[in-house]
């Protein structure tokens, strides 16, 4: 599926898939993005679709694979090498990915969740701290 939305998304500039109807954004949407990263271990571009809160210039992406006990694979490979594309709409940005730290994502959290309320569902069924990341543009 994630195949598909990321082909709709590329071929239509973001027209098509640019918003999440499912769960709680079903009736209001919610954006979505598509994060470019390098495979830590192929080298190879990596492209994922993501829902994404707009905080000024900066993408914030939620590292919560659904809250599964392990963090997604695009979350290493940003770990490994923070410079990604994000696309959001026709526009594609080179940004540098950081994980928030404890004070910004005591901050961007509950933003998160009004945005996307599942997430709260997601953090309460893994043990881990869901990952905020912090896409910031490079200049």
């Amino acid at each position: 599926m994630s195949t598909a939305h990321t082909w709709l998304y590329r071929r239509s500039g973001g027209r098509l898939g640019r918003k999440w109807h499912v769960g709680s954004a079903l009736r209001h949407g919610v954006p979505v993005c598509l994060l470019t990263t390098t495979g830590r271990k192929s080298g190879v571009p990596r492209t994922v679709p993501l829902l994404y809160l707009a905080d000024g210039e900066d993408a914030v992406l939620v590292a919560s694979q659904g809250g599964l006990p392990t963090n997604p694979q695009w979350y290493y490979n940003l770990l490994a090498e923070p410079a990604v594309t994000v696309q959001l709409g026709t526009r594609t940005r080179a940004m540098r990915a950081r994980v928030a730290d404890a004070a910004e994502r005591a901050v961007l959290w509950p933003r998160l969740v009004r945005l996307y309320a599942d997430y709260e569902n997601y953090q309460s069924w893994t043990d881990r701290e869901i990952p905020v990341i912090i896409c910031e543009p490079v200049r």
